[in-house]
């Protein structure tokens, strides 16, 4: 299912970046250099869409200012669902606001941790990185391969580490759905409103679901990449002084 060409051609430039960057961090990292590789990789993936996420967190505050306005279509045509949408668009069109573009950094880091799967699940052409470790466990291993004292302490760590980031995650997204009536910018009011908010604190928690089948290598890209989002949240969704003012 995964084996075209483009993923290949993908894979295979991932791979060269990788085995570059271990062989220069190798003398300061030794064994663990390929999966400090990862982590500096996965990083490099993240300031790339930087700017798609920006323009994320200007959408989400451009449509949570505009959620009192959405609640009061909301009441108007609660009973004439195709007027609510079309008013609904018109609204966001002229405040240049995007209902889904808060969707396309999470949309475009999906081929980069399909890269890292493939190239760590097959070897993709560079077999020698599944004989990679970090402490001790093969970056190419499955849990679903066995379990040893090594891969509990490993993977332990890891999962606990995306446990506590999904946590965190979702008690900021349940806060804000608290605070401002919104979650990523959506009012939490009207048709199927009710059910998205409930359902999206709950979409962190998916991250240790993955993590459960897929290679050890790809466990490093997802709690590396879940931690650069915690960190966006801390530094980019911080309350800004006309919100701090209005409460």
């Amino acid at each position: 299912m995964l084996a075209f060409a483009p993923l290949h051609a993908a894979a295979s430039v991932a791979a060269t970046v990788v085995t570059w960057l271990a062989d220069t961090l190798e003398p300061l990292t030794g064994g663990a250099a390929t999966a400090a590789a990862i982590v500096l990789f996965t990083i490099g993936v993240r300031l790339l869409i930087s700017p798609l996420t920006l323009a994320q967190v200007r959408g989400e505050r451009r449509r949570a200012a505009l959620a009192p306005e959405v609640r009061d279509l909301q009441r108007r045509y609660a009973d004439d669902p195709t007027k609510l949408q079309s008013e609904l668009f018109a609204l966001y069109r002229r405040a240049g606001a995007n209902p889904v573009a808060g969707c396309l950094p999470a949309l475009l880091q999906a081929p980069f941790f399909l890269v890292m799967y493939r190239l760590f699940a097959t070897g993709d052409g560079r077999p020698a990185l599944l004989d990679e470790r970090l402490a001790g466990v093969p970056l190419g291993w499955h849990l679903g391969d066995g379990l040893t004292g090594p891969v509990v302490a490993v993977f332990g760590v890891l999962l606990a580490a995306l446990l506590v980031l999904a946590w965190y995650s979702s008690r900021r997204a349940r806060r804000a759905a608290a605070t401002t009536g919104t979650v990523a910018g959506t009012p939490t009011e009207g048709p199927g409103a009710a059910t998205l908010g409930r359902l999206l604190p709950l979409l962190p928690y998916t991250t240790v679901l993955v993590a459960l089948v897929v290679p050890l290598a790809a466990v490093l890209y997802l709690v590396t990449t879940t931690g650069w989002t915690a960190l966006e949240q801390v530094v980019l969704r911080r309350p800004q002084p006309a919100d701090t003012a209005g409460r």
